[in-house]
């Protein structure tokens, strides 16, 4: 194998064909001539990827790896790392979107000639987009481990306030010092060389920031533990958080954001997210991650004589003044450094502050911090990290100025941080706790807060009352009240809660729509928000936790709506009790001649698929593992950029047609589902088989009803520790002409309609039983 060729994991090579990973070690022990490992540990081997991809192409496993995949690989298998070879890539692909003719020239060179040639096209692009170097030192010196350059000392005004800020630059800062992202050596380069080529051939099919976002997306979904991540969807949310009430002035609203900080930054999400010209200011501790933060943001920043790539900028295009005359965004600002310990930018009055903080850190500078001026409204307890971010972001704040914070749910009623709040509160500086449904972001278990504060400007009245709202019911889509036996209201239990949640399921338009309209109409809305008087929450815990103040409506629309439930209970009883089975013929077991799923496969009768998409990764519903199970319909959510599992492109899934079998691969239940016209068109999600049969040799019913043998499942099923797998080519079914076959599957027809019309009664039914407990424990309902 030639030195430093690509190497690939299991995982990985799942990925590439678009299986699970037991068809991997599967296909280890069946083939003899499967590519031996060339690296990694015995229970987490790497092979080369290009005898991988020979591999599976001779077994007819594989067409042609897409490109993106390809890149991705190679970033993934780069010697110096994926970090490194992240900050390669940002590096080249800023020079391909601004310098294209120059890349071309370069591109058009031998490997070792370009290598040497592209350190300083490099920093004449990195200069430009992201500032020249603090200490004079050339970019192409001698590299340090992070791959980011760290100033000796900070240059003379380099502190940057709201109105000040240095053309185009885009830098990074230990403490107070600068640093900046180093341009590669041409030894560093070399290896890099094709992989850099590929990622420019990316770009040209989806342009350099979005092919820049889908590999460092990889990389982040790759290392979940090492990233503090922030949804976009929720990013998207924070920032609009932030723009003035739909009340404020016409003026006012159309004004852009002219400086936005994240002393957070992660890895951009929040201040990628800002719409428009602004000013955008960061700080980040670890220096390879402000790296690639730095160049995330110049990537999606507006290149030279184009419209931004980011997803709010493509949509929105750039913003104008009043005066129509366009003024380009000045380049974001990106420092190093631990923020509280060694603040970045101590002079800043920022308009708006964005910040997801780390949460329930210990050592965060109680001890060394004691008498530092940022904490006006008291000096946080060891244990109150995150009453330390909210302090520092509103000394960040010009006065008037508006921040919004992803907090824990444990910051709002503590009992140890509850002088802070109550400080916040008497001052007007928190203006509003909303609970976010869990799934909003990690960790996943737990309802997230988001506070938005305001701070106080002097000589102005405090404000007298704080919004208090509750979205943690809008996770999944609110049940269709029109469904009936046969049509199961998307699976959904009553108040639209989605059994099992999960974020595949989260319904983000309706949790945002709720939110801002809670945030910008400030109005009381039954269980969902709440103007209290600040005076109302001063008392000895100053709990500021929405739940507390917001009583749940009752199950099934109160009082009121018990009614209509329980007219659509009977109803549903009557015409459940008509499609009850006829009483079963005892009859002695038939011995019938079979074949298997795969046999058929191989004949022709029918095809198979695999699911990779999650819902919002493409514009069609997706079809769940969770919506075959409880008979829902499928999940449609807008898309959000995320690519689908296992490797397909999110714009290029499988769809359903009328009469395909769908079967979830895990678990080990037996269920199966045929797609009906109101199905038909949705994409294949992930974790499920689809079986395609030929109308003129097997009949779809039959194939279901025979699919969901108890004992069927058990002969086609692998069991591992935790989780059984199903193997769909293993199923077995009867040899029957399509007459016979139609017979059986009009039976099988009538029993997934009196199982659907089971469903249908179960929910109505406990949404009945609910309300009524609501209802006589909170008076609406008298017994009598």
């Amino acid at each position: 194998m030639p030195e430093n060729a690509t190497e690939v994991t299991a995982a990985g090579i799942a990925r590439l064909a678009g299986v699970g990973r037991a068809a991997v070690s599967n296909w280890r022990r069946r083939y003899a001539d499967f590519p031996q490992p060339v690296g990694g540990t015995g229970t987490s081997p790497s092979f080369a990827l290009a005898e991988v991809e020979r591999w599976l192409r001779d077994q007819g496993k594989l067409a042609e790896v897409p490109l993106r995949e390809r890149v991705w690989q190679a970033v993934a298998g780069h010697p110096a790392g994926a970090g490194r070879a992240l900050i390669h890539v940002g590096c080249a692909l800023l020079l391909v979107r601004d310098r294209p003719t120059a890349w071309l020239e370069l591109a058009a060179a031998p490997d070792e000639r370009m290598a040497a040639l592209l350190p300083q096209a490099m920093e004449h692009v990195l200069t430009a987009r992201l500032g020249p170097a603090a200490d004079g030192v050339h970019r192409a010196g001698a590299p340090e481990p992070t791959g980011v350059h760290t100033a000796g000392a900070q240059e003379p005004g380099d502190d940057h306030t709201a109105g000040a800020q240095e053309p185009g630059g885009v830098h990074t800062a230990s403490a107070p010092e600068s640093a900046r992202v180093h341009t590669p050596t041409a030894q560093d380069l070399l290896p890099s060389v094709p992989l850099l080529r590929a990622a420019a051939e990316l770009a040209a099919g989806i342009g350099a920031g979005q092919a820049f976002e889908f590999l460092l997306g990889r990389q982040l979904d790759a290392n979940p533990r090492q990233y503090t991540l922030t949804p976009p969807q929720l990013a998207e949310l924070m920032v609009d958080l932030a723009e003035p009430p739909k009340d404020a002035d016409r003026a006012a609203r159309e004004q852009p954001v002219r400086s936005v900080l994240d002393p957070a930054a992660g890895t951009g999400a929040l201040l990628r997210a800002v719409g428009g010209p602004a000013a955008l200011y960061a700080q980040e501790a670890d220096p390879a991650l402000a790296a690639l933060t730095a160049l995330r943001l110049a990537l999606a920043a507006e290149g030279p004589g184009r419209a931004a790539e980011g997803p709010r900028r493509a949509a929105e295009g750039p913003r104008r003044p009043a005066d129509g005359a366009h003024r380009a965004a000045p380049g974001p600002t990106v420092r190093t450094g631990d923020t509280l310990r060694a603040d970045a930018f101590p002079e800043l009055a920022a308009d708006t502050v964005l910040c997801h903080p780390p949460f329930n850190e210990r050592n965060w500078g109680h001890d060394e911090l004691a008498y530092d001026p940022r904490w006006e409204y008291g000096l946080p307890a060891r244990t109150e990290s995150e009453l330390a971010w909210v302090q520092h972001v509103l000394a960040r704040l010009r006065d008037g100025g508006t921040a919004v914070l992803l907090m824990p749910p444990a910051a709002a009623s503590r009992r140890s941080g509850r002088r802070i709040r109550a400080g916040l509160l008497r001052r007007g500086a928190l203006r509003a706790v909303i609970a976010l449904p869990a799934g909003a972001a990690p960790p996943y278990g737990i309802p997230l807060h988001l506070w938005i504060l305001c701070k106080p400007e002097p000589g102005v009245r405090p404000a007298a009352d704080l919004l208090l709202a509750d979205t943690s019911d809008l996770s999944g889509p609110a049940p269709d009240a029109s469904a009936g036996p046969g049509r199961p209201p998307g699976g959904k239990a009553a108040g639209g809660k989605t059994p099992g949640g999960g974020r595949e399921r989260f319904d983000w338009p309706a949790v945002r729509s709720a939110v801002l309209d809670a945030w910008r109409d400030r109005a009381d809305v039954e269980g969902v928000s709440r103007v209290a008087p600040v005076i109302e929450l001063l008392d000895d815990d100053v709990d500021l936790a929405p739940a507390r103040h917001l009583p749940r409506p009752a199950s099934g629309g109160g009082a009121s709506g018990l009614g209509e439930v329980r007219e659509r209970l009977t109803e549903t009883l009557r015409l459940t009790t008509g499609l009850v089975p006829p009483a079963a013929s005892p009859a002695e077991p038939a011995h019938r001649p079979l074949t298997t799923v795969g046999e058929l496969a191989r004949a022709g009768a029918l095809f198979l698929h695999s699911g990779t998409a999650v819902p919002g990764s493409t514009a069609a519903p997706v079809l769940t593992e969770h919506d075959v199970l409880t008979g829902a319909a499928p999940t449609a959510l807008p898309p959000t950029g995320e690519e689908a599992p296992g490797g397909a492109a999110a714009d290029d899934p499988v769809l359903l047609e009328p009469g395909d079998v769908v079967v979830p691969v895990l678990g080990g239940g037996t269920a199966a589902r045929v797609v009906d016209a109101a199905t038909a068109g949705a994409a294949l999600g992930r974790n499920l088989q689809l079986l395609r049969p030929d109308p003129a040799a097997v009949d779809p019913w039959f194939l279901a009803g025979f699919l969901r043998g108890t004992a069927n499942h058990r002969q086609a099923s692998s069991y591992a520790s935790t989780a059984a797998r199903l193997d769909a080519r293993r199923l077995q079914l009867p040899r029957m002409p399509l007459a016979e076959q139609q017979r059986y599957g009009e039976r099988f027809r009538e029993l997934a309609a009196f199982e659907d019309a089971l469903r249908t009664a179960g929910r109505l039914g406990g949404q009945l039983v609910q309300g009524m407990y609501d209802g006589l424990t909170d008076g609406s309902v008298t017994p009598g």
